[in-house]
């Protein structure tokens, strides 16, 4: 049993590295394959329209802004550009390569341009900034592969990213205390949602108006069975459905990479995805808040919110398997590899873990998010690094299921049903999970990437030329 323990600490703390580690500032000399001359115009423009390229589609999917211009900086110092000044904001990166005293800088630019969540794309640009490291890839050759990646359509059909969202939904509402009616409901409700907001997206409906929507989907089929069951002597809780929904609808929103970018040196971009978060949660609260005014002209009321976030021992392991199944469908639903799903699974098993076992101590809300992300970035970013996962992948599943669904539902039931006071102290709770959540996982990858800070040499490009 003991070398059974030493060999899986070994293989957790052993060589393999994310890419983001391989290049952090200081880390590794720069073996560019060969100085592009300042006067070659059409060569530098090439470079840096790749490194755009490979930025706009890191940024899009998530990844700081900091992380995102060390991983530009990298690739056009590999090709021989070496005096850079990259600027990442909130949707646009620019690229400017100095020529000298006397030539004026070259400078390209990429608008980064919202589109549906996909980690196999982030895995595969990983991997071509692996290629461009260890192989010498022409850059015409890797302009193909970026577009190629770019281009592709999902690798699952949306049936089963439907069917995902689905399952993380009734895994979130067993998480909360949910009997197989509420999981059922909540699956059912969530793929009517996400089928909704596909179609109104293809439309090109704004993102608020999608939210809007999904909150009020949450909300209306609940009440609907609350008032039936009742009368058929079937009773089910309506906010584990609701809370279920709204969980599913947060889970898409970049609160990590938000919180990364303010703690890491870039606030303007931070404040930004920080606004849009709140903007889109904002719309979230609208579509809940028309839902239960509506309901209530109609004569349906909901009950007053008894559930409660706090497990007997005994409920441990169920709590722990709805997370991790939940951080597993996140992961499938956002179109991550299937060599990610484990590593979600066991992320989501971690975080949830860590935030059951801390109910048994009054540390708060807030404390047990915040040490169950750090447990999730620390643990669920080494593992990342064994599956050659890209770690973001493997955070943002991992806290997925801690995400204060439950609390924001219970603010604004209480702000609508004149609990002022108790409304708006459940919805500043619930910011400040939110907030300890990324910015735990962000101390806990920031731990990983010390434990495994790279000893690389330099490849040996004479046995290509041999070739």
């Amino acid at each position: 049993m003991r070398e059974y323990i030493r060999t899986a600490v070994r293989r957790l703390t052993g060589t393999s590295t994310a890419t983001i580690d391989t290049i952090e500032p200081g880390t590794i000399r720069i073996a560019p394959r060969r100085p592009i001359d300042r006067f070659d115009v059409a060569s530098i423009t090439e470079v840096l329209d790749l490194a755009t390229k490979i930025g706009a589609v890191l940024l899009d999917s998530g990844t700081g802004a900091i992380d995102t211009a060390d991983q530009i900086r990298f690739v056009a110092r590999v090709y021989g550009l070496s005096d850079l000044d990259v600027d990442v904001t909130y949707n646009t990166i620019v690229v400017s390569a100095r020529r000298g005293p006397t030539l004026p800088p070259i400078t390209a630019m990429q608008t980064v341009r919202y589109r549906s969540l996909d980690f196999t794309r982030l895995a595969q640009v990983d991997r071509l900034i692996r290629n461009i490291r260890d192989v010498p890839i022409a850059p015409s050759t890797a302009h193909r592969m970026i577009d190629k990646i770019v281009d592709a359509p999902h690798p699952y059909r949306y049936v089963v990213a439907t069917a995902a969202w689905g399952l993380m939904a009734a895994a979130v509402s067993v998480l909360l205390g949910g009997g197989p009616l509420v999981a059922l409901l909540a699956f059912v409700t969530t793929g009517a949602t996400v089928t909704l907001n596909r179609w109104l997206n293809r439309l090109g409906t704004p993102l608020f108006f999608q939210q809007v929507a999904g909150g009020f989907i949450a909300v209306v089929p609940a009440a609907l069975v609350f008032q039936i069951g009742g009368d058929l002597g079937v009773t089910i809780a309506p906010s584990q459905v609701i809370a279920a929904g709204i969980v599913v609808l947060l889970s898409g929103l970049s609160l990590v990479g938000s919180v990364q970018d303010a703690i890491t040196g870039a606030p303007i971009t931070g404040v930004a995805r920080f606004f849009e978060l709140l903007l889109m949660t904002g719309g979230i609260i609208a579509g809940v808040g028309m839902a239960l005014r509506m309901l209530e002209a109609f004569g349906i009321y909901l009950p007053t919110i008894t559930t409660s976030t706090q497990f007997a021992a005994v409920d441990v392991p169920i709590r722990v398997a709805a997370g991790a199944v939940a951080a597993m469908a996140f992961a499938l639903a956002s179109y991550a590899e299937r060599r990610a799903l484990p590593v979600a699974f066991l992320a989501g098993a971690i975080g949830v873990g860590v935030a059951a076992g801390a109910t048994f101590i009054p540390v708060g809300d807030v404390i047990s998010a915040g040490v169950a992300a750090v447990c999730v970035g620390l643990l669920g970013g080494l593992l990342a690094r064994r599956a050659l996962t890209p770690p973001l992948v493997v955070a943002v599943a991992g806290i997925t299921p801690l995400l204060p669904g439950l609390a924001a539902y219970r603010g604004l039931y209480g702000i609508l049903n004149e609990q002022t006071l108790e409304g708006f102290t459940w919805m500043a709770s619930a910011l400040a999970i939110g907030c300890a959540l990324a910015a735990g996982v962000t101390l806990g990858e920031f731990v990983a990437r010390s434990l495994r800070t790279p000893k690389l040499v330099p490849p040996n490009w004479g046995r290509w030329r041999r070739r």
